[in-house]
């Protein structure tokens, strides 16, 4: 090979590299290709999580037509207003997280910020609300399987219903602690996301061009929102 064919072929790789955003992994063609394949996979897992909270459901689904009358029962020990807080918050929080991704769209870097804090903090108030709640069952003793009573309570004077809390509704708290605590999982690891994409927003990795990160991390942060909006109703509110 003459020198002029090997300058002419480092030529073309240099014009290829130059035309290759920093942004785009190399393996990569074009910032499109890579955001598609991104948002594909992002789909993917979101596909193994509902299926995973499917299971839950459906566990749901068999206890209580099994044994409806106590699952009426030790559903209402459980703080609607709370659980209706929690709701709203989450519902709030999905749109800013959506608002962000648009900002982040429209290259507006300070609101894309101040959109994933707003996020964040809705997603702080939800879980101090989970705590109040969780505290209160701890002390009057309703926990999952044998751990349900407590040694101070009786759970005839305790239960609001017509008739005593019955001792299988250690089922229905087995559910509640497992379905909510693994919800409540999902946002701290939401959190952590959206904490990580907030940090690289204010280190000015994102533009017009380039918002990938933000816009999973809004996504991942709708399925906590979508899977709570099953709980909530199932939980709370069907007696």
């Amino acid at each position: 090979m003459t020198n002029s064919s090997k300058a002419a072929k480092l030529s073309e790789a240099h014009d290829a590299h130059a035309d290759h955003p920093s942004f785009v992994a190399h393996h990569f063609d074009t910032p499109v290709q890579q955001f598609d394949a991104a948002k594909l996979g992002m789909w993917v897992f979101i596909a193994t999580e509902i299926l995973m909270f499917g299971g839950l459901f459906v566990a749901y689904g068999l206890f209580r037509g099994e044994e409806p009358s106590v699952f009426v029962a030790a559903h209402h020990e459980l703080n609607k207003t709370m659980g209706a807080l929690n709701t709203v918050v989450l519902l709030f929080s999905s749109l800013t997280a959506a608002l962000a991704v648009r900002s982040a769209q429209v290259g507006k870097k300070n609101l894309t910020s101040a959109y994933l804090v707003i996020t964040l903090v809705c997603a702080c108030v939800f879980l101090v609300v989970k705590y109040f709640e969780y505290t209160h069952k701890i002390h009057e003793g309703f926990l999952p399987g044998r751990y349900f009573g407590h040694p101070n309570f009786d759970l005839n004077q305790i239960a609001h219903w017509e008739a005593p809390l019955p001792a299988r509704a250690n089922v229905f708290f087995g559910l509640y602690f497992m379905m909510t605590g693994l919800h409540g999982l999902h946002v701290l690891i939401g959190m952590s996301i959206l904490g990580w994409v907030l940090w690289r927003n204010i280190r000015g990795d994102f533009s017009k061009e380039y918002f990938t990160a933000v816009d999973l991390g809004a996504l991942y942060w709708h399925l906590v929102d979508l899977v709570w909006i099953y709980l909530f109703p199932l939980l709370y509110l069907i007696g």
